[in-house]
């Protein structure tokens, strides 16, 4: 069956994948964005959150350059998508992707997963105030679901209001759900030239760029005690979670309804809690699972009442 879908990706490079090989690349997809999330935290306690992200965006261009130029994709940006590739760098990969690995350094990486896909809600609140777009009665109520998820991370009886560090924490991914949904809504409002995905490269190659003079001035010199255990989990993180996953996805959505791609994707943050109980020993808490299950209902109701994009987009990590 892999050498199949294999068969079918590499026969539809230059466009549509068939049904099972869309299938199989967003199962893939799915499974990256989703361990991402654990193995972050796990490289954020060996080394800088913001060269962390840095050296993450570095190894990312250094792999979408390749796949860009095998596709005839590689460009220049035109002058009107400057605008989208500044913000995008700016809000999502740099300020998100920073303030998620140093909150990731105070909270566990099922809290922070379950924190950092609040975006759809903030996304559906910013498009309605600065886009004009109505909040329909089944958006209305899946973004109640969202809120009521959010007050059960913040429940004394689950958090530890005493606890400086996991407030700290989760306030910092809070605010990077805040930088995420406002990207979102920008680009949205957007009026493309060229493809998300022809842009990719120069948005994690801007991101890389002033990540590291952030880092150089605020953390200052690099000093890693790089292992092999760390080199993998940066190369997993940087070439598989960030530069194939963003491949892979641009190939499924030409192939896949969205609406069906939006409602797999969901399963990202749910592997993610699983992935991090797995691999980082972090317990499988009730509420967890009970304000994840109100945050992607919500996010359901959402996708199934046209809000799709919106979901496809904050998937990703």
């Amino acid at each position: 069956m892999r050498v199949k879908m294999v068969k079918d990706v590499k026969r539809d490079m230059s466009g549509g994948l068939s049904t099972r090989g869309a299938a199989g690349l967003l199962a893939l997809v799915v499974f990256a964005w989703g361990t991402n999330w654990p193995v972050t935290r796990t490289i954020v306690h060996e080394m800088p959150p913001l060269w962390a992200t840095a050296i993450r965006c570095m190894i990312a261009a250094a792999g979408l350059a390749p796949l860009l130029w095998a596709q005839g994709d590689f460009i220049i940006p035109k002058r009107g998508d400057m605008p989208v590739v500044l913000c995008t760098s700016v809000l999502h990969l740099v300020a998100f992707s920073a303030l998620v690995a140093a909150g990731l350094q105070f909270v566990p990486a099922g809290r922070a997963i379950v924190l950092g896909y609040t975006t759809p809600i903030w996304v559906a609140i910013g498009a309605s105030i600065f886009l004009s777009e109505a909040i329909s009665a089944r958006r209305a109520i899946g973004i109640g679901c969202g809120i009521a998820g959010l007050a059960v991370i913040f429940n004394p009886a689950t958090l530890n209001w005493s606890d400086r560090n996991a407030l700290y924490g989760s306030g910092l991914i809070l605010i990077a759900a805040f930088c995420w949904a406002g990207n979102i809504v920008y680009v949205r409002a957007h009026r493309w030239i060229s493809t998300p995905f022809q842009l990719v490269f120069w948005q994690v190659l801007l991101a890389a760029a002033l990540l590291s003079v952030l880092a150089w001035f605020t953390e200052g010199a690099p000093h890693i005690a790089w292992t092999p255990r760390l080199a993998a989990l940066m190369l997993y993180s940087g070439i598989v979670c960030t530069a194939f996953a963003n491949w892979a996805m641009t190939m499924v959505n030409r192939s896949l309804p969205a609406v069906t791609t939006s409602l797999c994707l969901l399963a990202t943050p749910l592997l993610g809690i699983v992935s991090a109980t797995v691999l980082l020993g972090e317990p499988l808490e009730p509420s967890l699972f009970l304000a994840m299950t109100l945050i992607i209902g919500g996010i359901a109701l959402g996708a199934i009442g046209g809000g799709s994009s919106q979901v496809a987009s904050s998937a990703r990590v």
